[in-house]
C-alpha cells in the first residue's frame, strides 16, 4: 500500500506538471530546452522530454488512466497534493558529501466515505552509499464521519507517524464498515418487524424482537477492531435480555449460554448466516 501511495502521489504531480506545459503555447527552442531541463530537475529522470503538445496530451491521459485505477485498486483518492522541500545541508555536511533535506507534505483526499486531510513530513539523508529517510511529524485530520470506531486507531496513527499502517487500515476498515452497514440493511429490509438497528443506518447494534414473543430480545454488537498493529477485523457479539421468569426456568442455560454458542455458530456458519438463523427463532409463521 505504501508503494501505491507513493506511486499516486508522484502521478499526480506529473500531471500537474505536465498540464502546466500543456496550456502554455510552443516556446522557441531555447525555451524548449528549459522547460525539459526543468522537468529533469524536478523528477530526476532520464527521459528526453516531450516534442509536441500531442505527446504530452498522450502521456497525461495515460497517467491519468493509471491514477484511476490506482484510486480503484485502493480504494483511496487523493484530490490535493503539495510539498515544499527544505535543504537543511550544512557546510560541514557538503563538505562530508553528505545530503540533509526536510520535506513538508500536505495532501487531502478520501477513502469512500471517509474524507481526511494529512500533514506530514519526511527527513532525507543521503551520502555516498545510501540515502535514508524518516517521518519526523504526521497529523491527520478526519472530517466528521458516521466511523466513530476510527479515532483510537487515527491517535495511534500519529503517535507512531505511521502512514502505511494509516492507509492499509483505513482501507479494510472502510470495506468493513460498507460491509456492516450492507448486511443490517439487508436484514431490516427482509425482516421489518423483527430487526431493528438501534443507531440508524450505520448502527453498531442490531436488536432481533418478536411480538409472540414479549420481553424475549436479542442485541447484535457488531463491532470493527483495529489492534495495536493495524490488523482489522470484526467483533461480534450476542446479548440477551429476557423476563426474569424464563431464567428461573431455564435449568439447561441457554440463555446464559447463548453469547458462547453464538460465536461457535459465526465460526461454522459466517456472518450472514448466523444472523439469518437467529433471526428466524424470533420469526412468526407470516414473517417468514
Amino acid at each position: 500500500m505504501d508503494a501505491q501511495l507513493a506511486e499516486v502521489r508522484a502521478l499526480q504531480a506529473e500531471i500537474a506538471a505536465l498540464r502546466r506545459v500543456c496550456e502554455e503555447p510552443l516556446a522557441p527552442r531555447e525555451e524548449t530546452s528549459r522547460v525539459q531541463k526543468s522537468f529533469q530537475e524536478i523528477y530526476q529522470s532520464d527521459s528526453e522530454g516531450w516534442k509536441s503538445s500531442k505527446d504530452l496530451k498522450s502521456q497525461l491521459g495515460h497517467l491519468e488512466s493509471e491514477l484511476s485505477f490506482l484510486s480503484t485498486l485502493t480504494g483511496i483518492n487523493i484530490r490535493k497534493y503539495s510539498m515544499k522541500t527544505e535543504d537543511l545541508t550544512s557546510t560541514e555536511m557538503t563538505e562530508k558529501s553528505i545530503k540533509k533535506v526536510l520535506r513538508r507534505h500536505r495532501l487531502s483526499g478520501n477513502c469512500h466515505m471517509v474524507t481526511f486531510q494529512l500533514e506530514f513530513q519526511i527527513l532525507e539523508i543521503q551520502n555516498k552509499e545510501r540515502l535514508s529517510s524518516v517521518t519526523t511529524d504526521l497529523n491527520i485530520i478526519m472530517e466528521p464521519t458516521e466511523c466513530s470506531e476510527l479515532s483510537e486507531f487515527v491517535s495511534r496513527a500519529e503517535e507512531r507517524r505511521d502512514l502505511f499502517m494509516f492507509f492499509r487500515s483505513l482501507h479494510f476498515f472502510v470495506e468493513w464498515f460498507e460491509y456492516r452497514k450492507r448486511t443490517f440493511k439487508h436484514f431490516k429490509e427482509k425482516y421489518p418487524d423483527t430487526v431493528h438497528l438501534l443507531e440508524g443506518a450505520s448502527s453498531q447494534c442490531m436488536g432481533i424482537r418478536s411480538a409472540s414473543r414479549p420481553g424475549f430480545e436479542l442485541l447484535i454488537i457488531w463491532k470493527i477492531k483495529i489492534d495495536e498493529e493495524g490488523k482489522v477485523s470484526p467483533k461480534l457479539d450476542l446479548l440477551t435480555k429476557v423476563p426474569r421468569r424464563a431464567l428461573e426456568l431455564d435449568k439447561n442455560r441457554v440463555i446464559e449460554t447463548a453469547p458462547l454458542s453464538f460465536r461457535t455458530l459465526l465460526g461454522v456458519l459466517g456472518i450472514e448466516a448466523a444472523l439469518e438463523s437467529l433471526i428466524k427463532l424470533f420469526c412468526t409463521e407470516e414473517d417468514s
